[in-house]
């Protein structure tokens, strides 16, 4: 039994060049996307500044093992200093 030829190739098929295109342009668009919205997410939170005032007192004294150590973690904010 003699081998035969495929001579009905088509390099610019879904399987070729073309599904090649479709995927780098795909990939492409995602990376952009999300490069957008992490520079959105930047530009918002670049006014939220680290507030350390929810910290009380001076971290100098906290030890290691100690159940001390609560009354300098964060505390919640009152009812009357809520904005």
């Amino acid at each position: 039994m003699a081998a035969t030829e495929n001579t009905n190739r088509n390099p610019w098929g879904i399987n070729g060049l073309l599904g090649m295109l479709i995927a780098t342009a795909l990939l492409l668009s995602i990376l952009a996307f999300l490069i957008t919205k992490a520079i959105g997410v930047e530009r918002a939170e670049s006014t939220h500044y680290y507030d350390p005032t929810p910290i009380v007192g001076s971290l100098d004294n906290v030890k290691m093992i100690s159940k001390e150590n609560a009354k300098f973690a964060f505390q919640d904010v009152k009812e009357g200093e809520k904005k």
